[in-house]
């Protein structure tokens, strides 16, 4: 199937334009089928130009093209994907949105690309944007539009070339120098081992020595604290003694007295010292009364049967 022209190329256009419509009329599954559709198209104007015979499927056609280096790496991907996801609409009935967008885009970008390998095809020389097969620039020149198969020989002669140089007379020395340079390497972690460790040992030493002597201020401070306390306690015990024994005079009562609230004979009477007795004298009221302390509280005494010893 020879692409004519501008006919051929409008074609392929519309396929992509019609891909394009039946997504946003929101028919995925047209949509896939019609981009493998036009996909197919593309491939077999291609292999024609190509002087590929048809294979009998598009799968074969797409491998076969990739093989001769007339498709590049990601164009192949992407002819299969499109290739599968058109299948799957066809046969199992996909209407997925998100694979119908996915085959338009990767179609779009892959006609442009198509129209450089076409006009490649069609002068008779490989596309130059494809890349170039391992090995000499002879097997390269002679390889011309060669079967996978030579060029796969081809892999495999260089492959056995590069595998007997490495097998020179050097290889002894080669290997020697390599066991030479695993041996220092395995010598110096240890080394390096050893010197951290040997440098590690002390600041630890040092890390727990400040610890301990952490440790061990709070229990000075705590006895330096107290003794002070305790001492502080009995001199204000000694004080206060020293206080109560030279506060003045002890008061007694020299007589039975009535003890009342009020400083007056009509004031009821709320108690009655014996004579004797020694009172907790307070101060004097006037000439006539004191106030003492009477069973915690303050009250009234006849102050001439009080005496001062």
């Amino acid at each position: 199937m020879a692409m004519n022209g501008n006919s051929s190329w409008d074609k392929i256009q519309q396929g992509v334009k019609d891909t394009e419509r039946l997504i946003v009329q929101r028919e995925y599954n047209a949509s896939m089928v019609k981009a493998r559709q036009t996909l197919e198209f593309m491939v077999k104007n291609l292999a024609d130009q190509a002087g590929i015979m048809d294979e009998s499927d598009l799968k074969g056609m797409i491998d076969v093209l990739y093989e001769n280096r007339w498709l590049s790496k990601t164009t192949c991907e992407h002819y299969h994907k499109i290739r599968m996801i058109g299948n799957k609409a066809a046969h199992e009935g996909d209407s997925n949105a998100y694979s119908a967008n996915q085959a338009y885009h990767m179609l779009s970008q892959e006609v442009y690309t198509f129209a450089d390998d076409y006009r490649n095809a069609k002068k008779g020389r490989k596309p130059l944007t494809r890349p170039a097969v391992q090995g000499s620039s002879q097997n390269r020149t002679g390889a011309g539009r060669g079967s996978s198969e030579a060029m796969r020989t081809n892999r495999v002669d260089s492959s056995t070339k590069r595998a007997g140089k490495s097998y020179g007379p050097g290889r002894a020395g080669s290997s020697q120098a390599a066991r030479s340079r695993k041996r220092s390497g395995s010598q110096s972690p240890s080394f390096s081992l050893y010197t951290l460790l040997k440098l590690l040992v002390p600041v630890l030493c040092i890390v727990l020595l400040l610890l301990v002597v952490k440790l061990a201020k709070p229990e000075s401070r705590t006895k330096e604290t107290e003794g002070p306390t305790a001492v502080e306690t009995m001199e204000a015990t000694e004080a206060s003694q020293e206080e109560t024994e030279s506060s003045g005079p002890v008061y007694r009562t020299t007589d039975v007295l009535n003890v009342r609230p009020e400083p007056s004979t009509s004031s009821e009477r709320i108690g009655q010292l014996n004579a004797g007795v020694t009172v907790e004298y307070v101060r004097a009221y006037d000439s006539d009364w004191a106030v003492i302390l009477y069973n915690g509280q303050e009250a009234y005494v006849a102050s001439q049967y009080l005496t001062a010893e």
